[in-house]
């Protein structure tokens, strides 16, 4: 298959950069659009390898000779961009040569009975990435995101997720409504009270329920859960990142159930 012919752009008032300029800077512009700005070779071929298919590809005039040709082969339209013009559209501070345009995953709605990472107004894009990451990882296919929570398609979540959220069933803007409507046994980490997580007999499936930064769950929330559950920190520390404490979670669980299939 030979490589599609790119549509040169020069200008940087053109339609598609004044467009992936919004989607790069604003974290929430992807609902108005209904479009989504892969920036970076690596997340892209992320996206292809989860079966995604993209509406455009858009190249630095410097990596078009060299580009992969997967990546150079994916789309139905090509557009080649100046450096200059690329890295003023980029929203990373070290710019990448090339990105996707794709349709924004149709929304969502929770699903009873599915394995669930449950995230509570978290605020830090890094902290929903990884945990992101970590749901993919240890077997969770749902995150149910309520109203609060950072804006789990944009650009900075999308980054840090490095295509996780192309293995995902991601429902934003949810209520403790919908969370009680999932059906699971819900379990809540604390750093005070409950059972020792290295002890627990965790049940499966379920859902984990992880709380804003600072505040923790919220006390509706809190009232769910089935369980409460520490993590031994012999070290001494106060308590850990929510994202890293998310990963010893769901990787107790995913344990669980390996040892449980021997």
């Amino acid at each position: 298959m030979s490589r599609i012919e790119p549509v040169r752009v020069s200008s940087r008032d053109n339609p598609l950069l004044k467009d992936l300029r919004r989607l790069a800077r604003d974290g929430a512009a992807y609902r108005r659009m209904g479009r989504l700005w892969l920036e970076g070779d690596h997340l892209c071929a992320a996206a292809l390898d989860r079966g995604m298919q993209p509406a455009a590809a858009v190249f630095a005039e410097s990596f078009w000779p060299t580009a992969p040709q997967r990546l150079a082969e994916a789309c139905p339209r090509v557009y080649l961009v100046p450096d200059a013009l690329m890295a003023d559209a980029s929203g990373l501070e070290s710019p990448a040569p090339m990105g996707f345009v794709l349709p924004l995953p149709p929304v969502s709605e929770a699903a009873p009975g599915q394995a669930s990472v449950v995230l509570d107004r978290l605020q830090d894009p890094g902290n929903v990435g990884s945990i992101l990451r970590s749901a993919s990882a240890f077997g969770f296919r749902q995150v149910v995101a309520l109203k609060g929570t950072v804006a789990l398609w944009s650009p900075k979540v999308l980054r840090a997720g490095m295509g996780a959220h192309f293995a995902l069933s991601l429902v934003e803007g949810a209520s403790s409504a919908d969370v009680a409507s999932l059906g699971l046994p819900l379990l809540a980490t604390s750093s005070h009270q409950g059972t020792w997580l290295h002890h627990a007999a965790l049940p499966w499936p379920c859902g984990w329920m992880m709380g804003h930064e600072g505040q923790g769950l919220d006390a509706g929330l809190d009232a769910l859960a089935a369980m409460h559950i520490r993590i031994a920190q012999p070290g001494g520390e106060e308590s850990l990142n929510v994202a890293a404490a998310a990963a010893v979670c769901l990787h107790a669980s995913a344990a669980t159930q390996l040892a449980g299939q021997r």
